[in-house]
């Protein structure tokens, strides 16, 4: 089973533009990701894949490897899937380029969801934590999922899943973390099929593979990456360096 890892890796952004190339102890925000990716050993390959002809000339400067992105995309796996398109792999991790202080042990959980699933029962797996601060319960901005007995994603959203009607049954509350797994067969699947009414709504995109019926294993985890979202974070970031 041949395992690689595509850190999707966009100039724009929205909040904090050109963070990828930004300085971090003397290297570049995104040749720090793709390196902690490369030195967990979990992955037969890594690629960034990009827009932006910087990134691209970044990494390929330091003996990585690199794809440039020919099309305008909505969503990561859209990017990722043009990337790994003609590529001969079997398991696809998405790693997030923002994230340089990778922790392999969570990746490493994802990676055997496929190792044991002799039965190809899964097409995803991604992460979630438990929650239980209401303000973080309530926050649009953290996407909450709910799971079956088998672990399972029923259903994704920005709202409070469950409703919490009755308060004490004891419920658990879950967060998700958008690191994916993926079969590359259900990645290209993503890639061909149309946004539906569920994905347009909510602006989730792991909707699209529930409403066509994908199975998602979610795994749990306590382990937090530190993302680079702000000039803020970038310079707590440096201070870690």
């Amino acid at each position: 089973m041949k395992i690689i890892a595509v850190i999707p890796a966009r100039y724009a952004s929205t909040r904090f533009p050109a963070k990828l190339m930004q300085d971090l102890g003397g290297k570049t925000v995104i040749t720090r990701t793709y390196e902690a990716a490369v030195n967990t050993r979990l992955f037969d390959d890594v690629f960034v894949v990009t827009d932006s002809i910087l990134i691209y000339d970044n990494i390929i400067s330091i003996g990585g490897k690199a794809i440039m992105s020919s099309k305008e995309h909505e969503s990561g796996s859209d990017r990722i899937a043009e990337a790994v398109e003609k590529l001969d792999v079997d398991i696809v991790i998405n790693v997030q380029g923002d994230e340089p202080f990778i922790n392999a042990k969570p990746l490493s959980k994802l990676i055997d969801v496929f190792r044991n699933d002799f039965d190809s029962k899964v097409d995803l797996a991604s992460l979630m934590r438990e929650i239980s601060n209401e303000d973080e319960i309530n926050n649009p901005n953290n996407v909450k999922v709910v799971v079956d007995q088998s672990g399972f994603a029923l259903y994704f959203s920005r709202s409070v899943i469950p409703y919490p009607r009755e308060k004490n049954v004891g419920v658990r509350y879950f967060q998700h973390i958008g690191i994916y797994a993926f079969r590359k067969a259900a990645l290209m699947d993503f890639y061909r099929l149309p946004m539906k009414t569920l994905e347009a709504s909510e602006k989730l995109e792991q909707l699209r593979y529930l409403e066509f019926g994908k199975r998602i294993k979610m795994v749990e985890t306590s382990e937090v990456s530190i993302g680079i979202d702000t000039p803020e974070d970038l310079e707590k970031a440096r201070k870690m360096i």
